[in-house]
């Protein structure tokens, strides 16, 4: 897990860390953009076939709004579009966010990496070309004000994927009247991994290998959350060449699997009173 550096893109966090750890095939769950930190999960190797939960895990974060100014990018990394005085009391500001939690409509920003027509929406804006944006539906778990003073405010957040923090920020501001923009972000959990369990750039460049290695997680950390399986021997061999093995037990969509030894193998699908089929398997388990 990485604390991504503010004004870095989450691919190129991705690669150093590829570099470092000098993995043959390495990828990330979940796009920081550069304005941001925190929390980046990021896999090396077979860990990247399991990355589905991650991604479509709940999120949290720690953000910083600015009212008052509102940008292009609905963020502190655009050029500004006007500016407007704030007369907002505590009152209106928490009946305002109020509107924000539970299942809601969202217009995700004209520059950010969704695609229309295969081209993602920031090349659209940076050609000036005009598209109406859809609305998505996102679900905001939490939202909660941790400090308000004048023009700034702070908020957690916890939502589900695919939400917009820089809409958030800038539908704010508009229902307030004053506009207002993403200050400042910092990512805090993702599922159920936290920063406790991250670490920097600069951290890991400073360890040794042997260091740095014992900063990775096992595989199978990212599927905690699924039932387990152990498999006989002979099971075993069947499974990781892709063939079903008798199965005896309850129904399960996915569940774990491991060997006699103990390794993980894979994802398994199991059909009660059936057969145990593999879904996703590590190579050479």
């Amino acid at each position: 897990m990485l604390d991504k550096a503010p004004g870095a893109s989450s691919n190129a966090a991705l690669q150093q860390a590829k570099r470092l750890y000098q993995a043959a095939k390495a990828g990330h769950a979940g796009t920081l953009d550069p304005l941001a930190t925190g929390l980046l999960p990021v896999l090396f190797g077979e860990a990247t076939k399991f990355s589905s939960d991650l991604l479509e895990a709940d999120k949290s974060y720690a953000a910083e709004i600015r009212l008052g100014v509102s940008t292009a990018t609905a963020d502190a990394e655009g050029e500004v579009t006007s500016t407007r005085a704030v007369h907002v009391t505590r009152e209106q500001l928490d009946a305002a966010l109020s509107t924000f939690t539970g299942v809601i409509l969202q217009t995700p920003p004209i520059y950010s990496a969704l695609k229309r027509d295969g081209k993602p929406l920031y090349a659209y804006a940076r050609a000036g070309i005009e598209i109406e944006l859809e609305q998505r539906q996102v679900t905001i778990h939490a939202l909660t004000l941790q400090w308000f003073e004048g023009e700034r405010m702070a908020v957690s957040v916890t939502c589900s994927k695919g939400t917009y923090i820089r809409s958030i920020a800038h539908d704010l501001g508009e229902l307030l009247g004053c506009g207002g923009h993403l200050a400042a972000l910092r990512r805090t959990t993702v599922g159920r991994f936290g920063l406790d369990s991250a670490y920097t750039l600069e951290q890991l460049q400073a360890m040794s290998a042997e260091e740095r290695d014992r900063c990775l997680l096992p595989v199978d950390a990212l599927l905690q959350s699924l039932p387990e399986v152990r498999l006989e021997p002979a099971q075993e061999a069947r499974f990781v060449r892709g063939q079903a093995v008798p199965w005896g037990g309850a129904s399960q969509a996915r569940v774990r699997v491991y060997g006699a030894g103990g390794a993980l193998l894979g994802l398994g699908e199991a059909a009660e009173g059936g057969v145990l089929s593999p879904k996703r398997v590590i190579a050479n388990a």
